[in-house]
C-alpha cells in the first residue's frame, strides 16, 4: 500500500470557517445600538430639564418686567417732582374727547424727549398728525412675557374716581391720603386687555377686580405709589385689591398679606 499522498489531494485549510457576519459589521451594530441608547437617554434628560429651563427663562422675564415697572414708577415720581402733580390718566380737548395717555407724558422722563417733541399734544394720539406713533414699539412699556403685537402694552393704571388716576383729573402726592406705599399706581394686566402704549385707555376698577391674571404664572407685577414693585398673587382677595386702588379710602389694604 502506497503511503504517498495522491497528487490531486488537497489538505484541509488551517483557517477557521467564516461566520455569517463580519467583525466590522458587528462593531457597527454595537455602535448603532449605543448611539440609539444615547439618543433615548438624551431625549429623556432633555424632557426632564425642559421645565427647569422654561422656569428659569420665565423668572428672568418676570424680573425684567419688574424692572420696567420700576422705571415707570420712578418716572411718575420725577414727573410729580417737576410739575407738582401726577399726569392724568388721559388728557381731553374742549369737547371732552380723549387726546393722550399718561404714558405719553412720561416719555421725557424715560429718555424719550426727542420722541415726545414730535407729538402734537393738541390733537388725538391717532390723528394723522400723530400717525407715526402707531409704528413705534416702546420696550419700556412691554412685558417680556407678553406675546402681543409690537406697540401694545399691558402696563396700565386704574381709571377710577377713587384711584390715583381719576380720569382727566391730575392728583398731587399730598392728595393721596392713604399714603403712597398703600396706593396702587401701575398694574400689569393680562395681554388680552393690552392697548397701544400711546392710546389714552386704561382699565376700570371693575375690570381690575374681575380679571385676576397678568402675563406671568401665578400673578402679576404692580407698582405702588412709593415706587416699590411687588408681585401679587392671582388669588389675592378682591377686598384687598380694592383697598390698594383707592387713594383716599382709609382702608387697610393688607399689603403684608398679598
Amino acid at each position: 500500500m502506497s503511503t504517498n499522498t495522491p497528487y490531486n489531494y488537497q489538505l484541509p485549510s488551517s483557517q477557521p470557517p467564516r461566520s455569517g457576519m463580519s467583525t466590522a459589521a458587528i462593531i457597527a451594530v454595537i455602535l448603532a445600538s449605543m448611539l440609539g441608547m444615547m439618543l433615548v437617554c438624551g431625549g429623556i434628560l432633555a424632557g426632564l430639564l425642559l421645565p427647569a429651563v422654561q422656569a428659569a427663562r420665565e423668572a428672568a422675564r418676570r424680573m425684567q418686567c419688574s424692572n420696567n415697572i420700576k422705571q415707570i414708577a420712578l418716572a411718575l415720581h420725577n414727573y410729580e417732582s417737576a410739575y407738582q402733580q401726577l399726569p392724568p390718566a388721559y388728557t381731553v380737548d374742549a369737547e371732552g374727547k380723549r387726546l393722550h395717555s399718561w404714558r405719553t407724558f412720561l416719555l421725557p422722563f424715560l429718555g424719550e424727549q426727542a420722541l415726545f417733541s414730535r407729538i402734537d399734544l393738541s390733537k388725538p394720539w391717532d390723528d394723522p398728525a400723530n400717525a407715526f406713533l402707531q409704528d413705534i414699539d416702546n420696550p419700556i412699556f412691554r412685558c417680556p412675557s407678553s406675546t402681543t403685537a409690537p406697540g401694545m402694552t399691558t402696563y396700565q393704571v386704574i381709571d377710577d374716581p377713587t384711584s390715583a388716576f381719576p380720569g382727566s383729573t391730575a392728583l398731587k402726592f399730598k392728595n393721596i391720603k392713604d399714603g403712597l406705599a398703600n396706593t396702587l399706581f401701575v398694574v400689569e394686566f393680562d395681554e388680552n386687555l393690552a392697548v397701544h402704549w400711546a392710546e389714552p385707555k386704561d382699565q376700570s376698577l371693575s375690570s381690575f377686580l374681575s380679571v385676576s391674571k397678568g402675563s406671568h404664572t401665578g400673578g402679576r407685577n404692580v407698582a405702588m405709589g412709593d415706587g416699590s414693585v411687588s408681585f401679587i398673587s392671582n388669588q389675592t382677595n378682591k377686598q384687598v385689591l380694592q383697598g390698594m386702588v383707592t387713594s383716599q379710602g382709609g382702608e387697610d389694604p393688607g399689603l403684608g398679606n398679598r
